[in-house]
């Protein structure tokens, strides 16, 4: 049987962390950004993490 692929689009989604947290980017940065207040942008360019119920199956995802 081949190899399992690793999926390309969650790949360049999330990092993983040395601790076992994946990393992810804050959304709603794209567009419509005049009507959202400088402290809002700035704090949506900040990383946040998985939930842990999502984790299991990031990790699936990512380590194929």
């Amino acid at each position: 049987m081949p190899k399992m692929k690793s999926h390309r689009g969650a790949m360049k989604r999330f990092k993983m962390n040395k601790n076992g947290l994946i990393k992810r980017a804050s959304a709603y940065k794209s567009h419509i950004l005049t009507k959202k207040s400088k402290k809002r942008k700035r704090n949506l360019r900040k990383v946040t993490y998985i939930s842990k119920a999502d984790t299991k199956q990031i990790k699936l995802m990512i380590h194929r």
